[in-house]
């Protein structure tokens, strides 16, 4: 089903923001002249849970109109951030912050710290004091923690505790030529994470900038990079990541993930140019197994970035998938922990076993439909039978008891542990052409989430009680950029 959206008017923005940021604000500040007619420019539209912004103009322009958009959202998750990092790392969220300005700010274009000081400014007259600095820190919280983390941890800690390593957040496919049912791409993605910052994670984000591609993302209120990742953009380029389970290495003195995946998605316009400047001044951090897709020519890539070794392969026939177990024996030995790569008993070695499976069974029938099946899949291949768990496709840690993964260093090895798949994209060539593209909040396979019932089954995790948030099933939601 198409839906047809209508435009977020000005003025309902205005009143909406009055009446829902009292909880928040310091005080509201009038809009200049200049920022309303700034925000002429922008929409914001609700529907199926997620947020429809459209921003453009000027860097400061467009992320003051994202900030506005997104304020009440942005002081929400903060609010969550805070509680849960402490919980979850033993440090405050704004040690997070402080570091990732120290180390980051530098090496920030100045067009993306614009754009980011702008974001800061939005939030600020919608009623939510923010500064340039923490707008990085949000920007950069899953880097921090996950990557940068781990290697100073010792410093504060006598030992890295387990799970101190990147996890693994999302699976996705993409395919082309004889695999597809037109001969053309299909790219699909579902994001792994926590359920407490996925939640968060309902951003459709279509940027105009003044310079470079136009880009659609997928995304949390704020970030100025998908992080989760999917984009499609004026390139001619579908791109998708499932991050690389276990790595190890950061270089404080090179360029973070966050800019560099943006950076690349609006400038370039070939598979090959994207990699390069995904490439420069790598710093390691959020290490990816990228799928990379050029509507232009029909060629898709599995490119695989580590810190110090990578991996390209790209092909016109065929499919690629991504499931967090790199494929590059050097990443997989030499910078990673346990990835599960042949276990399958852990998430990662199952779904590396599922995909192929799946994607073989409709080989030369994939199509946008399709794709939405596929990631949708619950078929547990260690059990041999439907079985929504840590281990399909479509990920379900919170129902999973935990019983067949001994190692305590595999990856969320907790049993009914909040987390697992929090939406689903599709797009494909004819729809990438206009920057269209599929997506559904909630889990891939649609099932809900009712947090106060998860909660009563399972009071080990009451202490995110007032933060957890309950996802209703959805249906998928096709999104137009000229509508």
């Amino acid at each position: 089903m198409k839906t047809k959206f209508s435009h977020v008017s000005f003025l309902f923005l205005f009143v909406f923001l009055s009446l829902n940021l009292s909880s928040y604000s310091q005080e509201k500040i009038p809009l200049t002249p200049q920022e309303q007619n700034w925000m002429k420019s922008a929409s914001r539209t609700d529907i199926n849970g997620w947020m429809h912004i459209k921003i453009k103009g000027e860097p400061f322009e467009r992320g003051f109109q994202y900030g506005y958009l997104t304020a009440i959202e942005y002081a929400d998750a903060i609010r969550t951030y805070k509680a849960m990092t402490i919980q979850t790392t033993g440090m405050s969220y704004e040690f997070f912050v402080m570091s990732a300005a120290r180390i980051h700010k530098p090496k920030i274009p100045q067009e993306f710290l614009d754009e980011m000081s702008g974001i800061a400014s939005g939030f600020t007259k919608a009623g939510v004091p923010t500064t340039l600095d923490e707008v990085i820190g949000y920007n950069a919280y899953m880097e921090m923690t996950g990557y940068w983390w781990p290697t100073v941890i010792s410093i504060y800690a006598n030992s890295a505790p387990n799970g101190a390593f990147a996890k693994s957040h999302c699976s996705g496919f993409i395919a082309t030529g004889d695999a597809t049912k037109d001969g053309k791409i299909v790219i699909g993605h579902t994001s792994f994470t926590e359920f407490w910052n996925g939640q968060y994670m309902n951003a459709i984000v279509e940027i105009t900038p003044t310079n470079g591609h136009k880009i659609v993302m997928q995304t949390c209120p704020g970030w100025i990079a998908s992080m989760t990742d999917f984009w499609v953009t004026g390139g001619g380029l579908v791109i998708l990541e499932t991050t690389i389970v276990g790595f190890q290495g950061y270089d404080t003195t090179k360029v973070p993930e966050y800019i560099r995946a943006r950076n690349a998605s609006q400038y370039a316009s070939s598979i090959d140019e994207w990699v390069q400047i995904m490439d420069n001044k790598n710093n390691g951090g959020y290490a990816n197994m990228w799928l990379i897709g050029d509507i232009k020519t029909n060629e898709i890539a599995d490119y695989e970035q580590g810190l110090i070794y990578t991996s390209l392969k790209k092909k016109n026939n065929g499919y690629f998938f991504g499931d967090n177990a790199p494929d590059d024996p050097q990443i997989r030995n030499l910078e990673c922990t346990d990835v599960g790569y042949n276990d399958i008993r852990q998430q990662t070695g199952a779904r590396r076993t599922r995909w192929p499976q799946v994607l073989n069974q409709y080989y030369g029938q994939i199509d946008a439909s399709i794709g939405k099946t596929l990631l949708a899949d619950t078929y547990d291949v260690y059990l041999q039978k439907i079985n929504p768990s840590s281990r399909t496709i479509c990920s379900h840690y919170d129902s999973d008891p935990m019983y067949y993964v001994s190692d305590p260093n595999a990856v969320w090895n907790i049993p009914f542990y909040p987390a697992g798949s929090v939406e689903g994209k599709v797009t494909t060539t004819d729809l990438a052409k206009d920057l269209n593209m599929w997506g559904i909040f909630g889990r891939a396979d649609g099932v809900e989430f009712d947090a106060p019932k998860f909660l009563k089954e399972n009071p080990q995790w009451n202490w995110q009680e007032g933060y957890l948030k309950s996802r209703p099933s959805q249906p998928w939601t096709e999104f137009f950029s000229n509508k």
